[in-house]
């Protein structure tokens, strides 16, 4: 029997790495061996010292999260496959599982001296995942992959979106040089609007 969603392996794999992108998150939370803890107030303390790297968990899992969504969103405008298509795709995978490492390092220095190249990368990564989405779009829009003219025009708005986001995150990236704590927060308010959106938005 022949596959009727030419894209199902596919999404099956995508949905694998998103699952692992997201666990990875979780693996450098943890109270340092070096802090020393005898009494109540010591472990409350050393909490309070890893605030910052829970903080760029949930950051991080909502982006994920979002990209997910967005990611499952196109592939059911699509109903043809191609080899740039999964080459595309696999670019986006690329900087879905990158995360993890500016994640570790904005929890680790965001509020130290050292917070600039550690927000930086994290901004740098989205600006990236951006270009991701609009190769991504691109290749739908030239290979032909949509389903319908709808699902076309939907597509070309998701790349209008992406070249937005590249505008957006790399002039956040640049400013993170100089005020890395603020961009962090820019940064933050702009992915908690775009959950807001996601919620909100009903997916067929």
């Amino acid at each position: 029997m022949s596959e009727t969603n030419p894209n199902l392996r596919l999404e099956f794999f995508c949905d694998a790495v998103f699952a692992i992108a997201l666990t990875l998150l979780i693996i450098d939370i943890k109270i340092p061996s070096s802090a020393k803890i005898n009494n109540t107030g010591e472990f409350w303390l050393a909490l309070k010292d890893i605030l910052p790297s829970i903080y760029a968990f949930l950051l991080s899992f909502i982006i994920i999260l979002i990209t997910w969504v967005n990611h499952h969103g196109s592939l059911k405008l699509v109903n043809k496959s191609s080899a740039a298509f999964m080459f595309a795709n696999g670019f986006m995978l690329l900087t879905v599982v990158f995360i993890p490492f500016p994640t570790a390092l904005m929890g680790k220095y965001l509020l130290t001296d050292h917070s600039s190249p550690a927000v930086v990368l994290y901004v740098s990564t989205m600006a990236i995942q951006a270009i991701a989405w609009i190769v991504f779009t691109s290749v739908i829009l030239k290979n032909k992959l949509a389903k319908d003219e709808e699902s076309r025009q939907k597509v070309r708005k998701n790349r209008t979106y992406g070249y937005l986001a590249f505008i957006v995150y790399t002039l956040l990236a640049f400013t993170a040089i100089w005020f890395p704590l603020i961009i962090a927060i820019i940064t933050t308010c702009l992915w908690i609007y775009w959950l807001i959106v996601a919620i909100s938005f009903k997916h067929e």
